[in-house]
């Protein structure tokens, strides 16, 4: 089966370099001295590893941001966690300090012991049933800092289908265009 990539040159690049992002687009980063046999041969080399990471993205929901539209997620984001986190805080009978908006590529949300909330702007592009499991996640951990199943209970008092808003969290993918 044929690969189908994006071959970038650079003049900075001392070796190859394959990526598979979450949409399933495949890019070759390979130095300008390499010739095309070479390239062609380590694409082959790792068509492996290539068609079982792009079989991995199959299924995804893939959500596109423009670039220029974060500073407006932000804000947006910033909105709906201070709304949620106050609205939820009340049933759990915890307290926060405050809520900060990051761009993080690997993390939804984190609490710190300070008790501070913060969450990824991406938040703002999810389904509201997806935002308010990463809200409520972090707000447990206010009254437990680990993954114990007396903190998976806490959640599980207002997000009863957690595990199903989990996996599906875990099938999105937020890429730039």
């Amino acid at each position: 089966m044929a690969i189908r990539y994006l071959l970038k040159r650079s003049a900075r690049a001392r070796t190859m370099r394959l990526v598979v992002h979450p949409d399933a687009r495949v890019v070759v980063t390979a130095p300008l001295s390499f010739s095309p046999g070479t390239i062609e041969r380590f694409i082959t080399k790792h068509s492996a590893w290539l068609q079982r990471k792009v079989a991995e993205t199959t299924g995804r929901r893939v959500i596109q941001v423009r670039r220029s539209k974060i500073t407006s997620l932000k804000q947006r984001a910033l909105a709906l966690a201070s709304a949620r986190c106050a609205h939820f805080a009340k049933h759990y009978g915890v307290q926060y300090n405050k809520i900060t908006i990051r761009a993080q590529k690997s993390r939804w949300g984190s609490c710190s012991r300070a008790g501070n909330l913060s969450f990824n702007y991406k938040i703002a592009v999810l389904p509201s049933r997806v935002a308010d499991y990463i809200i409520v996640h972090e707000l447990c951990h206010l009254a437990e800092m680990n993954h114990s199943k007396k903190f998976w209970d806490l959640v599980a008092r207002l997000i009863p289908r957690h595990k199903d808003l989990r996996r599906e969290l875990r099938k999105v993918a937020v890429v730039y265009r």
